[in-house]
């Protein structure tokens, strides 16, 4: 409780609070003169907003396009500040092919306006175009008489005559695109001959400032060079330039029947330089840079469109992901704004490279960029990668050489992978069976030691026992998990193998994704709404399995109970899982309980168990040399005991 002078004094503190407050408040003469200089504050902001709509209308006026329909062609006006266009234009397409891909240019923004991949089809058998212009904007951006010029808005023209239409084999042909400033648009013909007739000396305008767009054409090669270049340049492009913004932007197209997985794996890349890292496939994100970037990829499932720089690297830049309106014919939108360095606006050049093309690891792997790391082959536990680059794919890419089928080729790899564990499946058999005939004498013990105060007894006996018969308990669980990390590559594997997309095999029609034999009318919850029959036959074989290995080991200990009802919830649990997932995936696994039930059934036929229990049996009359862990454990024991037993005395 507070005493009278706590009282008074918070009273006194009131009062001052309250008197400072009126004393210092403004008179109203003060607060007239604050509201008609805040109503003058707020006309001034009006004007100030007004005016800036207008110069904002005026502005997108002068930038917009303006078509007149006249007789021969659409008379447009651009103007985008030192790049005014009022000259007769219209854009102009050329397809040119190499045997990869067949590339649309167009004039407007001399860019890319298309991609399609040759030979290669959708789910549903459309033709493969990773991005076209309706859904994709590649365009330069900078400063121009202090207006704001976007090259994808502009026209460029065109330096090349008599391009092919396709260039194969060791050949390339080169296109250059360039934008020349207003003041030097060459005169048509009819303006030449009209200056003739009423000038003598007639002068045709420099084209020495220009930007240019320089693309290289390979006749066998995924990768398309393209390079930035700038001559005389620092009267055009505002003076204190050092660099120009490359914007990069597409809708990322549905190319593949399971729409979901295909998501699940479709995001943007990048790489620093030191590592390769990602936006996360499961969420939609933005991440700035202020570090340079060597390369940004848009990567699908199975294939990739990447944008690399040479000899320098993008100067900073960043990266987004974004939902789209059409989820039924694209999966996501992404996006990347790089810095381009400029070192002079009147001779400079920016190296650059195009990838479009498959997720595939020897494609991406020859070009010495770390780009094959896009495909999620384990590279965060070294092991599992390891297994994958150097022995499955090897071993995958071996036999596709012969022209065998997909099917088969997973047959062969599965038997040879199986041959090479043999000796640690032999290993894990003979384990099991020693165990299986030490059960008797095991259970021997347990009666013998029924209490639960006489646990530690028990188990110093039954490991007594294993050590004189010669027995490791340990023994069957290594050779487990070093085929771990196997089973963990064969995951990763081939549910991304760009070798395995659209190869058929019995009934299923592309072993990349789920085999259904029956579309259901319903969606099952962790299920889902068809039935794979790779999945279901993977189900099965895994329960034979299980319910066999659980037989041979006939053991009804407490504990194990657990782990049995475990051992025959985990293949239901993947029933669910590998439902949605590729065929091929599930069809190894069935493969590998077959052949395992095979070794299974040789090792029983091969190992003689009646000489095996003699062999244990003479190993109990040997004396056993304990180890160092063995005399510390039982030490461990021993004072576990006292302490027990002091308990029981002080109760």
């Amino acid at each position: 409780m507070m005493d009278k002078n706590t009282i008074i004094g918070l009273v006194l503190i009131f009062l001052l609070f309250i008197g400072f407050s009126m004393y210092t408040a403004p008179s109203k003469e003060e607060r007239e003169a604050a509201m008609r200089s805040r109503d003058s504050i707020a006309q001034v902001l009006e004007e100030e907003k007004r005016i800036a709509d207008s110069l904002y209308v005026v502005e997108q006026e002068e930038v917009e396009v303006i078509e007149v329909v006249g007789d021969d062609a659409a008379v447009v006006a651009v103007q985008a500040g030192s790049f005014t266009q009022n000259t007769t234009i219209e854009e102009q397409e050329i397809a040119i092919e190499n045997e990869l891909i067949k590339y649309t240019f167009t004039n407007k923004g001399g860019r890319i306006k298309k991609v399609e991949l040759i030979d290669v089809k959708t789910f549903d058998g459309r033709p493969l175009v990773l991005f076209d212009e309706d859904d994709s904007r590649f365009s330069f951006s900078f400063f121009s008489n202090s207006m704001l010029v976007e090259t994808d808005k502009v026209f460029f023209e065109l330096q090349n005559d008599n391009l092919p239409e396709k260039v194969s084999g060791n050949d390339s042909v080169v296109l250059v695109y360039r934008l020349f400033p207003s003041n030097e648009v060459a005169l048509n013909e009819e303006e030449v001959l009209s200056e003739v007739e009423t000038s003598e000396n007639i002068q045709i305008p420099d084209r020495s400032s220009y930007l240019e767009l320089r693309y290289v054409i390979r006749g066998n090669d995924y990768m398309t060079p393209m390079s930035l270049n700038l001559s005389n340049m620092s009267g055009v492009i505002q003076a204190n330039s050092t660099s120009l913004d490359l914007v990069w932007e597409a809708d990322i197209r549905r190319l593949e029947k399971n729409q979901k997985y295909e998501g699940m794996n479709t995001t943007i890349f990048y790489y620093d330089g030191n590592d390769v890292d990602k936006i996360s496939e499961s969420k939609l994100a933005k991440k700035d840079f202020t570090t340079s970037l060597k390369w940004v990829s848009f990567k699908q499932h199975f294939f990739s469109a990447t944008l690399l720089a040479c000899e320098e690297n993008f100067e900073s830049g960043d990266i987004e992901t974004q939902k789209v309106d059409n989820e039924e014919e694209y999966l996501k939108n992404a996006r990347t704004n790089l810095i381009i360095p400029i070192k002079s606006l009147d001779d400079a050049s920016f190296n650059m490279q195009w990838f479009f093309g498959p997720n595939k690891y020897s494609i991406l792997s020859s070009y010495d960029q770390k780009m094959e790391r896009q495909i999620p082959l384990g590279w965060s536990f070294a092991p599992i990668s390891w297994i994958n680059r150097f022995a499955v794919i090897k071993v995958f890419n071996w036999l596709e050489n012969y022209g065998i089928s997909y099917g088969i080729i997973i047959l062969i790899l599965t038997v040879i992978l199986k041959l090479v564990l043999l000796p640690i499946a032999y290993k894990t058999y003979m384990s099991s069976a020693k165990m299986r005939l030490l059960k008797p004498e095991i259970e021997a013990i347990n009666a013998k030691y029924p209490k639960q105060e006489d646990s530690m007894k028990k188990q110093q006996a039954v490991m007594a026992l294993q050590k004189k018969a010669g027995v490791n308990p340990m023994a069957g669980c290594l050779p487990m998990l070093l085929q771990l990390p196997i089973l963990l590559a064969m995951f990763r594997f081939f549910p991304t193998s760009y070798e395995l997309r659209q190869q058929p095999f019995l009934w299923a029609t592309d072993l990349s994704s789920y085999d259904s034999i029956l579309d259901l009318p319903f969606s099952i919850p962790f299920y889902g709404d068809h039935v794979s029959l790779f999945t279901l036959m993977m189900t099965l074989a895994t329960l034979l399995y299980t319910h066999l290995n659980n037989k041979m080991m006939n053991t009804g200990a407490q504990n194990m109970q657990a782990m049995k009802v475990m051992m025959y919830f985990m293949p239901v649990m993947f029933l669910g899982i590998f439902n949605n997932y590729s065929s091929a995936l599930s069809y190894y696994y069935f493969l590998v309980n077959m052949i395992t039930f095979l070794q299974m059934f040789g090792f029983r036929y091969l190992v003689n168990e009646d000489k095996l229990r003699a062999k244990m049996e003479a190993n109990k009359q040997k004396p056993v040399k304990k180890s160092g862990w063995a005399k510390r454990l039982e030490e461990m024991q021993k004072q576990q005991q006292q302490v027990q037993q002091q308990q029981k005395k002080r109760r």
